[in-house]
């Protein structure tokens, strides 16, 4: 399949995950088994081989040309698969036009300054992907699910009220459209997993020793707010998607069909950007020709 079938291919799969528009968006709606348009697990990966050179043609052309930045940001419940995508999507890109920065619990420092501080250090250089694992959403997540957090971030009090959700969505929405007017393209992933699937997995960290590393007892007191994270993450969705950086909620209970949207919305975004490489003027021309007459000319 040539490159043109393979990033229409990509729009087509990606498409149905795409929400710009969040007032109506209900989180019950979506399926986390859900592989619409795939046959199977050996389907997905046959296009997921096949895209691997598309995927590393564009981010070339994107790093080249040295004009847009791509920032990708994934956010999820824990086991939800954001370090597989990465992993597997990104894999056949060049290291060097891709950036990927985890965000934690914040530091002292961190807790120090605005919300937004710590991401805005970490944002992708013209030419670059720049992939965040969680984000400034985090913000609207697990800050919301857990009230004390928020007064670590030792706000006034006078700016902690029952407003203060609808106002970082306004400076969410507001951020990212600074962001979008300065070049930088914005592609948001939520990876909507299911509660059952979530502890087949955790249960597969516990018995594998190879994954005991990525278990704590911390995820599991976490699924005791799933509710209030799953309202949480529609609210934010609700609120925050938009046509210049949208939400795409992508069913995660099977890996290689989270893998394969993730890559086909990310492949579909690059190929709008109309990308091209740097065209040579006369002047550089000339002088290219001269280093290849001075390269032939000379003697091993």
């Amino acid at each position: 399949m040539n490159h043109d079938k393979l990033i229409k291919l990509a729009s087509h799969l990606a498409e149905p995950f795409c929400i710009t528009k969040g007032e109506k968006f209900s989180l019950k709606d979506w399926d986390p088994t859900d592989t619409t348009g795939v046959k199977s697990k050996q389907h997905a990966q046959k296009i997921l081989e096949a895209r691997d050179g598309v995927l590393n043609h564009l981010q070339k052309k994107l790093y080249a040309q040295d004009r847009w930045a791509v920032l990708i940001i994934l956010q999820a419940m824990d086991a939800a698969g954001k370090d597989g995508v990465i992993k597997h999507v990104m894999s056949g890109v060049n290291p060097q036009g891709c950036d990927v920065h985890s965000f934690k619990s914040p530091s002292n420092e961190e807790l120090d300054h605005d919300f937004l501080w710590r991401t805005n250090r970490c944002l992708p250089s013209r030419g670059k992907i720049g992939i965040f694992n969680r984000s400034y959403y985090e913000e609207v997540l697990v800050v919301r699910v857990h009230p004390t957090l928020l007064r670590a971030e030792k706000l006034p009090d006078v700016l902690t009220t029952k407003h203060i959700w609808t106002e970082r969505y306004e400076d969410i929405n507001a951020f990212e459209e600074y962001l979008t007017h300065n070049g930088i393209v914005i592609r948001k992933f939520f990876l909507h997993v299911s509660k059952e699937e979530q502890k087949k997995r955790f249960l597969e960290r516990l018995e594998d020793p190879k994954k005991n590393w990525k278990f704590s007892m911390a995820d599991v007191n976490e699924r005791g707010f799933w509710k209030d994270y799953q309202e949480a993450y529609e609210e934010m969705i609700q609120n925050t998607a938009a046509k210049h950086a949208p939400w795409y909620v992508v069913p995660a209970d099977n890996k290689w069909f989270t893998r394969l949207i993730v890559a086909s919305a990310i492949i579909q975004t690059l190929d709008e950007l109309r990308l091209s490489f740097p065209d040579v003027d006369k002047a550089k021309k000339k002088e290219l020709a001269a280093v290849r007459d001075s390269l032939l000319s000379q003697k091993d």
